[in-house]
């Protein structure tokens, strides 16, 4: 049975509404710091768990955000952070750092997918404030059978 899983990051303190639509049916969400309070957390958490890493603008850390989080499933493994602990992350710089095989950052408010072989690095865009004239956006993460999919979704601005 394949895993859904939501990726959003930099929030920065706003969670749209269409967030709820678009991240229906996951089985979890993963964010990539710049949470903006724990109210956030405590919304997402409404559509499934959470697990969520501090950004930047999260620092001291708080409400139990962590630095970086590392997870399987299915065998598949994954590596969330924000990104900012490289300076102005890079897929090359990601890739060298972390060994999963899907590393999910933030940071840069520019959603990104790239693939290397079997490796992906995924930046699901910020959804909180537009900053940077980037349209605001998440992404869907599907594990199935050792296949990794990702899909960016805009969101309403």
């Amino acid at each position: 049975m394949p895993h859904l899983i939501g990726l959003i990051s930099d929030t920065h303190g706003l969670l749209r509404a269409d967030v709820h639509t678009t991240l229906k049916g996951v089985e979890l969400i993963l964010h990539a710091g710049d949470v903006g309070g724990d109210e956030i957390i405590a919304e997402l958490e409404l559509i499934a768990p959470v697990r969520a890493v501090a950004g930047n603008c999260d620092m001291p850390y708080v409400g139990g955000l962590v630095p970086a989080l590392d997870l399987t499933l299915d065998g598949i493994s994954i590596h969330v952070s924000h990104g900012h602990e490289l300076g102005v992350p890079k897929p090359a710089a990601l890739l060298a750092s972390y060994s999963a095989d899907v590393i999910v950052y933030g940071h840069t408010h520019r959603p990104l997918v790239e693939r290397h072989g079997a490796r992906l690095v995924v930046n699901p865009g910020a959804a909180g404030p537009r900053r940077f004239n980037l349209r605001p956006s998440v992404g869907r993460l599907t594990l199935s059978q050792n296949t990794v999919n990702v899909e960016i979704v805009e969101l309403d601005a």
